[in-house]
């Protein structure tokens, strides 16, 4: 008997820790494209460790947005992928987090 509450406090604790894990990812994945919104603001050459910043926020971040840019392309200046996809992100983290309540 002791063991089934040991094994279901260990299944509690490892859910726990992966809601907290999906929430922090995203944070952290919505702090990057914020980051990369406003690095493309500052004009091209200004130092070399901004573009190399720049390129890795690129590489991180514009497969993703790309998604979004296939459904709302932007309005000449204005890039309205990144609000939807942090939407997204925000969605989808409830999501998952209401999934593992509900399995656990």
């Amino acid at each position: 008997m002791g063991d089934v509450s040991a094994g279901s406090l260990l299944l509690a604790d490892t859910a726990g820790s992966v809601k907290q894990f999906v929430t922090v990812f995203i944070g952290v994945y919505v702090l990057l494209i914020l980051v990369y919104v406003i690095t493309s603001w500052i004009p091209g050459g200004a130092s070399p460790t901004l573009e190399r910043v720049r390129q890795f926020l690129y590489d991180v971040c514009e497969p993703y947005l790309r998604l979004f840019r296939r459904f709302i392309p932007p309005l000449g200046p204005i890039d309205l992928s990144p609000i939807l996809a942090v939407f997204a992100l925000y969605i989808l983290g409830a999501l998952v987090n209401a999934l593992i309540d509900r399995l656990f």
